[in-house]
């Protein structure tokens, strides 16, 4: 069967079509994706402003065109952490089902955490053991811990790339006392979330997820050979905080001439590093496998494990 996740978050909407049936890989057939960077579109009341809504919709409704065209069996449109924390998010969801004809499954914070942790654990397998996920979004970082297909824990926390740039990293570059305090802010989220996590036992597997984690290991990182054709990709804390000081140093317009940073990050991937290095520390990861399955795998998942 053909299936159609669509994913509006907060720094992109974001359409992948595939083939598959349960049991099967699922095959990728056609992507669309459409560069919102919702943050910049926060009024101070958190409420999302009107060019914002009406880029979602412009966004969205190029999406459904494609799906149209693409004979879908099923259609699984989902919104995350910047619609369901705005303050005006029920208004922005009836404007998008009344001018796209698309209603929009509004997944929580546990929800995102659950679901890529789903497709990590399908992809590593289980002999990936007890397995520490990281997952950085534009408006939301996901941490989830579990030996099973879902996790034992699963948590979201307001670090996102695209929250954090827009909250501390205002100039471009950044300052270095923009920098600290980011790195501070994060430090005293991360200390709270990581006593959730005390009474479980060490992980034996350390991945991360997300768009900003595999261009930031595209950048630092490197490749070992994997299991089959699949190269593994790998990510230390000091390769991270050895090229993290040196992209703040650079405007972003000049960002995407390095490996791995896409325009579409180059405007938060200096925060996404800064999150995900204190997300490291915190834990005490020294290296981090990088997954390039995350939170639509698993929505494609879910749906199939429910299929007779």
């Amino acid at each position: 069967m053909r299936l159609g996740v669509l994913d509006v978050g907060s720094n992109t909407v974001h359409l992948l079509i595939v083939d598959a049936h349960p049991g099967a890989h699922p095959q990728p057939m056609a992507s669309h994706k459409s560069v919102l960077r919702l943050m910049r579109y926060l009024a101070p009341d958190g409420s999302i402003t009107d060019e914002g809504v009406d880029a979602i919709v412009s966004a969205v409704s190029g999406a459904v065109e494609l799906a149209d065209r693409s004979n879908l069996d099923n259609f699984l449109p989902m919104a995350t952490s910047a619609i369901r924390e705005a303050k005006n998010g029920p208004e922005v969801l009836s404007l998008v089902t009344e001018q796209t004809g698309v209603e929009l499954q509004v997944l929580s914070g546990e929800d995102e955490a659950k679901l890529t942790f789903l497709a990590v654990r399908r992809w590593y397998g289980w002999s990936a053991g007890n397995i520490l996920l990281f997952d950085i979004g534009g408006g939301s970082l996901e941490l989830s811990m579990g030996q099973d297909e879902y996790p034992s824990i699963g948590m979201s926390v307001p670090l996102g790339a695209g929250r954090s740039t827009i909250s501390f990293l205002q100039d471009d570059p950044p300052s270095l006392d923009q920098q600290t305090a980011l790195r501070e802010h994060a430090r005293g989220i991360l200390e709270q979330a990581r006593d959730e996590f005390a009474e479980l036992p060490p992980p034996s597997h350390v991945v991360g997820s997300s768009k900003t984690i595999r261009s930031l290991a595209r950048l630092a990182g490197s490749v070992r050979d994997g299991v089959g054709d699949s190269d593994r990709m790998l990510l230390r804390r000091s390769q991270l905080d050895d090229w993290v000081p040196r992209l703040a140093r650079l405007p972003a317009a000049s960002r995407p001439e390095l490996p791995g940073i896409t325009l579409d990050r180059t405007f938060q991937i200096v925060a996404g590093g800064i999150v995900l290095s204190e997300t490291m520390r915190a834990f005490d990861v020294k290296e981090l496998d990088v997954s390039p399955w995350a939170m639509r795998e698993g929505v494609l998942l879910r749906y199939l494990d429910h299929l007779d």
